[in-house]
């Protein structure tokens, strides 16, 4: 492997669709630029949506369009022990808590403390009694980050947090994180046996990943992955954000757009080329 080492990481919830493809070229350009390689992972966390059907036609749309990979793809589902113990070390350290509350429920709290909807949720753990009870009656939870807890035991650190951002001409800045504009993120799900940002996370940590190329549709979810990485003695990696590919609608293009997606315009007779004009990479 190379000094430069991104990945590909598409979620098989459906077929690859042109805002796929944009993002594909740009980071294997990245890569071919700086003499580097690419990992394709499959993010295959979300056990309700994802499929395998869908995993095989990433396989497919992606040796379509010409890209190769430097190892066996790493397949997320495979490794939830993995990401198990970085809950498990969290924990260890004093900075989860369970989270019993429904979507509902914090709307709730946040509509009484005069937050506005969509507000990043910071909670406190049950008192030990009501915790008990609930765990006694089975009642689903997560496991939630306490950013109060992560200031304490970073201390000055916390406040010191950072990350190098590149554009896509490669000018590189340094960018202050601020993983407040998270709040206390989900470790796991009520319906997953883990959460993105910790699988995300942990698996660049374990490939090696020195670059990360993803879409700004991500782009704030550096600020919380410094922290993860921080509190788990990982490097962290350099982050490029690329415009997305917009829908009809002004929003990104979506799996639900069929006319856009590689399959579709593979059998309308398109080239691999014809694609790569239409991402405008």
């Amino acid at each position: 492997m190379s000094d430069f080492l991104t990945r590909f990481a598409p979620s098989p919830t459906g077929r690859l669709h042109l805002g796929h493809a944009a993002s594909a070229f740009h980071v294997w350009k990245a890569a071919e630029r700086a003499g580097g390689d690419v990992l394709l992972r499959i993010e295959d966390i979300d056990q309700t949506r994802c499929r395998p059907e869908f995993t095989v036609g990433i396989l497919e749309d992606l040796a379509w369009l010409g890209f190769e990979w430097a190892d066996t793809p790493r397949i997320q589902s495979e490794h939830f022990q993995d990401y198990d113990r970085v809950v498990e070390r969290l924990s260890e350290l004093g900075l989860t808590y369970r989270c019993f509350r429904t979507r509902t429920e914090m709307a709730a709290e946040a509509e009484a403390a005069g937050l506005a909807p969509g507000s990043p949720f910071t909670g406190q753990p049950l008192p030990a009694e009501l915790e008990a009870e609930r765990l006694s009656q089975e009642a689903p939870f997560a496991w939630r980050l306490s950013l109060d807890k992560c200031r304490d035991y970073l201390g000055p650190d916390y406040d010191r947090l950072s990350f190098d951002v590149r554009d896509l001409d490669g000018q590189t800045r340094i960018e202050k994180a601020r993983p407040d504009l998270h709040g206390d993120i989900n470790l796991t799900r009520k319906d997953a046996p883990t959460a993105y940002h910790v699988a995300c996370t942990h698996d660049d940590a374990l490939q090696g990943i020195t670059h990360v190329i993803r879409g700004t549709d991500l782009e704030d979810a550096a600020h919380i992955h410094v922290l993860l990485q921080t509190l788990m003695g990982w490097p962290t990696p350099i982050y490029t954000h690329h415009p997305l590919i917009l829908g009809p609608d002004g929003q990104k293009l979506a799996k639900r757009f069929e006319s856009q997606s590689l399959a579709s315009l593979r059998e309308a007779g398109l080239t691999p080329r014809d694609v790569k004009r239409l991402a405008g990479v």
